[in-house]
């Protein structure tokens, strides 16, 4: 199996919408708990390792994409 980038969502909004209203009224704390098991309930899903692997390099480098953008506009 190979990591899928594609959107698989017949309705990405409403994929988005969910995550985002699952994350309403937590605190910080709960937000970042939710994630995690969020995480690893769709990385058993997979149930994958190497896909699983490709996925965390995936979002490791958009976090360090993110964060160049970040600095670059705030002047850094």
């Amino acid at each position: 199996m190979t990591l899928s980038t594609a959107s698989n969502f017949s309705d990405p909004d409403t994929a988005y919408r969910l995550v985002v209203e699952a994350h309403r009224g937590l605190s910080d704390e709960d937000s970042a708990s939710l994630d995690t098991a969020l995480v690893l309930i769709l990385a058993n899903h997979i149930g994958d390792a190497q896909v699983l692997s490709e996925a965390i390099a995936l979002a490791k480098r958009q976090l360090v994409a993110a964060s160049t953008m970040n600095s670059i506009k705030d002047g850094k």
